[in-house]
């Protein structure tokens, strides 16, 4: 691997085995540690960033939802994101994000313009919240994205209560999962973190067994980021939300890529613990629009 290669050898690996090593080499000329002036201003629309990391304490791979008002996440310079907020006190990333160095992943998803953007790098507590300095920035295209319109602010927004956790799934939340068009995955590799986005129609997250999930690999990017980190380190955290009452539905274990003899691919992930948190988000969003692009 070259050392302006921005794969490790797990993308590496999956681009060769699908055979896209070619596709990937393009599209990776996108992926820089430089925050472009577009995509500063798409930061400052946001009312969301979602943050993957794992938390060094118990080795577990988490997704969390970063809220506030558009404008909490700013560009502060050409390689450094500011955001004026914390992970709420029962978010299991609450203590790994205090924690100066923590790789993170970070995916910026707007589903009002089915835009988004990805932003991997170190993290450091601020007086503020955090700060991220970026070593890889860029966009993904629009597919699978779900169009939602930002309805605003839930009357007396905010966690109903403390987080729920579990061992498995109960039966609300198996349906609440098999329900989902839309969930974010966090990954990891040494020495750094992803945080991606993965949609369908309802149903293309099934539900295998109160610890069990699978979903379908759809033809994305041929970066395979999530894939190749799953490849080198099986560790993997989930986040679902309820869109219009703010529900945080958080998911960690691992995940394992199977290759079915025609080509298709399927993700298998193992739960290890469950994070219900009630009222996580304080935006509520309009029921979606399908993307044309879904299976």
């Amino acid at each position: 691997m070259a050392p302006h290669d921005p794969y490790h050898r797990g993308s590496r690996a999956v681009q060769d085995r699908v055979g896209v090593r070619g596709l990937a080499d393009h599209v990776g000329r996108s992926i820089g540690p430089g925050i472009r002036p577009v995509a500063a201003a798409f930061l400052e629309l946001q009312p969301m960033l979602v943050v993957g990391a794992r938390d060094p304490d118990s080795g577990r791979v988490w997704a969390s939802p970063l809220t506030g008002e558009p404008g909490f996440v700013r560009a502060t310079g050409a390689h450094q994101v500011s955001v004026a907020g914390r992970a709420g006190a029962g978010d299991p990333l609450a203590a790994a994000l205090g924690r100066a160095g923590t790789p993170v992943g970070t995916i910026a998803l707007d589903p009002r313009t089915r835009r988004r953007m990805r932003l991997n790098g170190r993290a450091r507590p601020t007086a503020r919240g955090l700060a991220i300095e970026a070593d890889q920035v860029f966009s993904n295209c629009p597919k699978y994205l779900q169009k939602r319109h930002l309805l605003g602010a839930r009357p007396g927004g905010g966690p109903a209560g403390p987080p729920r956790v579990t061992a498995e799934l109960t039966a609300a939340q198996q349906r609440f999962v098999a329900a989902a068009d839309t969930f974010f995955v966090a990954t990891v590799r040494d020495g750094g973190a992803d945080a991606s986005h993965r949609g369908g129609n309802p149903g293309f997250l099934r539900v295998l067994s109160p610890s069990e999930l699978s979903w379908p690999d759809y033809p994305g990017n041929a970066m395979f980021l999530t894939l190749g980190n799953l490849t080198t380190d099986p560790g993997a955290g989930l986040l679902l939300l309820d869109w219009t009452t703010g529900t945080a539905l958080q998911l960690t274990g691992t995940a394992a890529l199977a290759y079915g003899p025609d080509g298709a691919r399927t993700v298998r992930f193992t739960l290890t613990e469950a994070v219900e948190t009630a009222g996580a988000s304080p935006w509520a969003w309009s029921a979606p629009e399908y993307s044309p692009a879904n299976p």
